[in-house]
């Protein structure tokens, strides 16, 4: 029998232990647990999954199908721009599968979440879970969440302040730089998910790198089979290119621009996920084109819920929120990249003062 904590407990991400013993000990969050589990809101959602992973699959074939049917002709890069899109799409499947919002069942979607994942789109579904699952557990945390850490971009001013190098080159003019950087971290995801076969942590490091080899093989085959050379270069760019961006104007306003915790700042769950978060507002289509994400408040307290009732959830979520005094913060998409890009040239101002003194 599973009772109403249960139910609505973030099963995937390690933060679901934090979320459990909170629930048990009668917490601000069990509370609005019991709400969600009461309107049905974590129940499974069969049928949508399957329409919509149909849909992304046809999409996905009828992608490779233009591109051996178009030619020999400068139209490609429209057809790799669509495929920029798709990829983006099966990233956000990809990422449902991890959260366990598809099937119950952790070996289904692990196999389903690598077919996508490494053999879909070429990216390690055993490196984004462990990477992803450690910033559900933590997020914005400078010292504990992943997509925080200091790398070719800085977070904040004390990781701006010991920039060094091409941090600190970039840093200068990360703002406007952000965008045109995201142009290749759909190569990124590829060379990282590679690296990441080498690291201790990697589970079935055999079959994760092999299926990427068979996409890497197939992918550049077909490229290469059906266009000239060149334009098979440029296509691989503008699809990649595509995806990158697509990918980082979905998860970057999530978070970026929002609180950010450090050393010993540990609120308790339900603060340590809406403080640290942001919705963006917006209708059917930005549900579609942000695959759910644009609700990441209700998403990181509900890692598990399927991605339709996210939408749902959300006036019980503010609401709740409202009554403890808690910000809730969303805004409009444009608005969200804005607050995301004024957030990355507020930290890089230590790099341009070092500069200038």
């Amino acid at each position: 029998m599973t009772t109403a904590t249960d139910t609505a407990r973030p099963r995937p991400a390690a933060g679901a232990t934090a979320a459990a013993r909170e629930a048990r000990q009668g917490s601000d969050f069990s509370r609005l647990a019991d709400r969600i589990s009461a309107a049905g809101l974590m129940a499974r959602r069969p049928l949508y999954y399957t329409v919509r992973l149909t849909l992304v699959a046809a999409a996905f074939v009828a992608g490779w199908v233009a591109l051996f049917t178009v030619g020999t002709s400068w139209w490609q890069l429209a057809v790799a721009g669509y495929l920029g899109l798709v990829y983006g799409q099966l990233a956000l499947v990809a990422h449902d599968l991890a959260h366990r919002q598809v099937f119950r069942g952790r070996r289904a979607s692990e196999t389903f979440g690598r077919a996508v994942g490494n053999l879909g789109i070429g990216m390690s579904y055993g490196w984004w879970m462990n990477k992803h699952t450690r910033h559900h557990a933590n997020p914005n945390h400078e010292d504990l969440d992943p997509d925080v850490a200091p790398d070719i971009l800085v977070w904040s001013r004390e990781q701006a302040s010991e920039a060094r190098g091409l941090p600190r080159f970039i840093g200068r003019h990360q703002a406007a730089l952000f965008f045109p950087l995201l142009t290749l971290e759909g190569f990124n995801l590829h060379v990282s998910s590679f690296r990441a076969l080498r690291r201790p942590h990697m589970k079935r490091r055999w079959l994760e790198g092999g299926l990427l080899l068979v996409h890497t093989a197939g992918y550049l085959a077909a490229l290469f089979t059906a266009l000239p050379a060149g334009m098979a270069v440029a296509v691989l760019f503008v699809h990649h290119a595509v995806f990158g961006v697509y990918l980082g104007s979905i998860f970057a306003p999530n978070h970026k621009g929002m609180p950010t915790l450090k050393g010993d700042e540990r609120p308790d769950f339900l603060r340590r996920q809406v403080l640290t978060s942001r919705n963006v507002r917006g209708g059917l289509l930005t549900d579609v084109a942000l695959g759910g994400l644009n609700y990441q408040i209700e998403h990181h307290l509900f890692p598990s819920m399927p991605t339709p009732h996210l939408r749902k959830a959300r006036p019980l979520v503010r609401d709740y929120c409202a009554e403890l005094g808690i910000a809730y913060h969303e805004t409009g998409l444009l608005a969200s990249w804005r607050e995301a890009l004024r957030h990355l040239r507020d930290v890089g101002a230590p790099i341009r003062d070092r500069d200038h003194a």
